[in-house]
C-alpha cells in the first residue's frame, strides 16, 4: 500500500494518478474536510470557495484533470475584470484605451510596462522576445531592482509598489524579481477589448473536488485521522501511524492509533507537517491569509478584481459576482475581502472575527461612500495561518525534494506548497503538478524495486540449486 498523507489537491491527485498506474492507495486527512484551501460556503444556491479561485489559461494539467474526470464541458472561460484604487478613484484597467486613461504613468511607462507583460525586453536597440524565458537568471533580484531597471522607476513607485506592499507588507524588498515575472506570465491570456480571461467551474471547484474524491473512491480516504508517526528502519520507509476519530470527531490526544505498512508515503501536507513526522526542516517562510466572504444584498463594485493602492486593511476586494453571475446564488451579491500577513504578531491576524468584521466594513465606508452595511445578511471569515509561501530570492535552493531518499529515506515523498511545482506562484494546477510528479516517481521506483527483487530472488535460486551431474568431459555427436 502507498499511504498519502494530506487530503488536498495534491494528495487527491497523487492518489488518483498512483491507482491509475495500478498501485493500491490510502489517503489519510487529519481534518473532517477535505481540499485543503480549496475547502467551500454553502450559500443561497452553489457553494463558494472559502478562498477565492479562478484558473488562468496557462493552468493546463488541471484542466487535463477536470476533463478526465468528466468535468471539461463545466470549465467556463470568462471575462475577469480588473480594477486599481488610488486615491478615492477606482480605475479600470482592462481595455487599452483604460489603461492610455490611467492618469499617475506617463505614456512611456506605459509602453515599458506593457513590453514587459508581453514578454519582450526593450533595453536594447533590438527587442528581446526571449529575455524573460529563464525565470532563474531573475532569482536573486529584487522587485524593485528589476522593475526599476526593465521599466522605469515611476513604474516601480506609482504601480508596482503598493501592490507589492498589499501582498508582502514590511516582507516586499526580500521578495524575488523571478515571482514577479513569473506571477505577469502565469497570467496568460487577455481579451484586448475586454479584458483578462479567466476560468471558473459552473458549480464551484467543489465540482472538482467531489469528482476527484468520487474517483478515488471514498472508501480510499480517511477523514479525521491525522498521521502521527512515519517509521524509516534501514533506510527505506516502513510504514505510518495514523490516530482514528471517533465518529467522525476529530481523535484526542489519547486517541488510538492504527500502524500501516507501505511501499511509500506522499506527505501532501504544508511542510510543518513533514517536519513533525521526519526532522526535515524547511526554510521557506509563509504568510497567513485573512479572507472575508460577504453576502450582500446589493452590489459594491462596477469590476471582479479591485486592487487597493492605499494603505488598508485588505490588499484587494473581488466581487465574485462580477465574474460569476449572482443567480448562482440565489440572487446574493458575493464579495471576497482578502488581506494577507507577514507575522502572527500582526494586529489583523490577532483580531477576532468581529473585530475584523468591523475594520473591514468601516473601510469600505471610507472607501465607497454609499455603501450600506445594512445591505450585509452574512459576513463569513476563514484564515489560514500558511496561506502562501514568501517568494524571496533564493527560493528555489530552499524547495522541499519531491523524493527524499537522501534526506529522511527511500520510499519518503514530498508534494505540497513548498513543492518547485509550485513555483513562482502557487495556484490549484501546481498542486496537482505536483502529485502527478511525486506518483509517477513512485510508479518508477517500485518497478525498480520490483525488477531488482526478481533478479535477487533469481540469483539466489540459482546459488541454491544443486550443479547438474558432470558427464566426465565425453562430448557425444554424430560421426
Amino acid at each position: 500500500m502507498i499511504g498519502v498523507v494530506g487530503g488536498g489537491i495534491a494528495g487527491l491527485a497523487a492518489a488518483l494518478r498512483l491507482q491509475r498506474q495500478g498501485h493500491d492507495v490510502q489517503v489519510f486527512e487529519a481534518t473532517d474536510q477535505i481540499g485543503g484551501l480549496a475547502a467551500t460556503y454553502e450559500t443561497a444556491g452553489d457553494n463558494i470557495e472559502q478562498f477565492y479561485h479562478h484558473l488562468s489559461k496557462s493552468e493546463e494539467t488541471i484542466v487535463e484533470l477536470a476533463e478526465e474526470l468528466g468535468l471539461g464541458d463545466r470549465i467556463e472561460w470568462r471575462v475577469g475584470t480588473n480594477g486599481y484604487y488610488v486615491d478615492g478613484v477606482v480605475h479600470p484597467l482592462d481595455t487599452p484605451w483604460e489603461i492610455l486613461a490611467y492618469p499617475h504613468m506617463s505614456l512611456y511607462d506605459k509602453f515599458r510596462l506593457g513590453m514587459l507583460t508581453q514578454g519582450i525586453d526593450v533595453r536594447g536597440l533590438v527587442p528581446d522576445v526571449d529575455a524573460y524565458d529563464d525565470l532563474s537568471e531573475y532569482e536573486h533580484d529584487t522587485v524593485r531592482e528589476f522593475v526599476e531597471e526593465h521599466t522605469t522607476e515611476s513604474v516601480y513607485e506609482n504601480f508596482v509598489d503598493p501592490l507589492l506592499d498589499g501582498k508582502y507588507g514590511d516582507r516586499k524588498d526580500d521578495i524575488s524579481a523571478a515571482w514577479f515575472l513569473g506571477r505577469v506570465r502565469f497570467r496568460g491570456e487577455r481579451d484586448l477589448l475586454r479584458g483578462e480571461i479567466l476560468g471558473y467551474f459552473d458549480g464551484g471547484f467543489g465540482s472538482l473536488l467531489d469528482a476527484l474524491v468520487d474517483a478515488v473512491g471514498r472508501e480510499h480516504i480517511t477523514t479525521t485521522a491525522p498521521v502521527t508517526d512515519l517509521t524509516v528502519e534501514n533506510g527505506r520507509v516502513q510504514s505510518l501511524t495514523a490516530a482514528t476519530g471517533d465518529g467522525g470527531r476529530m481523535p484526542t490526544a489519547d486517541a488510538a492509533t492504527e500502524t500501516h505498512d507501505v511501499d511509500a508515503a506522499v506527505v501532501a501536507t504544508m511542510p510543518n507537517v513533514l517536519e513533525s513526522l521526519t526532522g526535515y526542516t524547511c526554510d521557506i517562510d509563509f504568510q497567513g491569509a485573512v479572507c472575508g466572504l460577504v453576502t450582500m444584498e446589493e452590489s459594491l463594485l462596477d469590476t471582479y478584481w479591485l486592487n487597493v493602492a492605499h494603505d488598508a486593511p485588505f490588499g484587494a476586494l473581488i466581487e465574485h459576482t462580477n465574474f460569476v453571475e449572482r443567480e448562482r446564488y440565489g440572487g446574493d451579491h458575493l464579495l471576497y475581502v482578502a488581506a494577507y500577513v507577514q507575522d502572527s504578531e500582526e494586529e489583523l491576524w490577532q483580531m477576532d472575527d468581529d473585530e475584523v468584521r468591523e475594520t473591514w466594513l468601516a473601510e469600505i465606508e471610507s472607501m465607497f461612500p454609499d455603501f450600506n452595511r445594512e445591505a450585509v445578511s452574512q459576513f463569513r471569515i476563514a484564515r489560514n495561518p500558511r496561506a502562501a509561501p514568501i517568494y524571496e530570492r533564493g527560493y528555489l535552493d530552499l524547495v522541499i525534494p519531491y523524493h527524499l531518499a537522501e534526506e529522511v529515506g527511500e520510499g519518503v515523498y514530498y508534494a505540497g506548497m513548498a513543492s518547485a511545482a509550485q513555483y513562482p506562484e502557487r495556484s490549484l494546477n501546481g498542486g496537482v503538478v505536483a502529485g502527478y510528479e511525486v506518483a509517477d516517481r513512485i510508479d518508477n521506483q517500485l518497478d525498480e524495486l520490483a525488477g531488482r527483487d526478481a533478479v535477487e530472488t533469481r540469483d539466489q535460486q540459482n546459488e541454491t540449486e544443486p550443479e547438474a551431474a558432470s558427464d566426465g568431459g565425453f562430448e557425444f555427436g554424430t560421426t
